[in-house]
């Protein structure tokens, strides 16, 4: 095996960082990043673990520490607005950007199940070994981060009058 196999995961790692950091960009200095760690330490890949979660937790690893640096730097993290819409039908757009503002309020912790489970297919143990977690936290965050985002999807339903009540006359 050699590094060239990290190759077809690009794509995967691309999706997961644009969604992970929201931004173009960053996303590819992250997958750039991971690419690079994943040439440096190929001697401490095992043959056991598919080689589809190794990246995927090295990109995991290095989102985290940027963050963590980030945030001991300007002593704050701030969300950007919803990144720009990439050639998407304009039916959709709306929702689209919809979903991208409810995945960016999610938590971290939250955004990075959903994201891992949902949208790149792993199952909770392979979500929980890329992240370092308990199989039991990856389903409870995974819950969570569902009915959060059911929550952030749904329109504020219009408040209504306070109820009639009978009065006796």
């Amino acid at each position: 095996m050699g590094v060239e196999q990290t190759l077809s995961h690009i794509p995967a790692l691309r999706r997961y960082a644009r969604l992970l950091t929201g931004d173009a960009t960053r996303a590819d200095d992250l997958v750039q990043d991971t690419l690079e760690r994943a040439c440096m330490k190929w001697q401490l890949w095992q043959p056991g673990p598919a080689l589809r979660s190794w990246p995927l937790s090295l990109l995991h690893n290095l989102h985290v520490n940027h963050l963590r640096d980030w945030r001991h730097d300007d002593g704050h993290v701030a969300l950007e607005d919803a990144p720009e819409a990439a050639h998407e039908p304009l039916a959709q757009m709306a929702e689209n950007m919809d979903m991208q503002r409810a995945l960016a309020a999610l938590p971290p912790a939250m955004r990075e199940i959903l994201l891992l489970v949902t949208v790149e297919e792993y199952t909770y143990a392979e979500a929980a070994e890329i992240l370092g977690v308990p199989v039991g936290t990856v389903m409870s965050r995974l819950h969570r981060a569902r009915e959060r985002l059911r929550e952030l999807m749904t329109p504020p339903q219009p408040e209504r009058g306070t109820p009639l009540q009978l009065v006796k006359r």
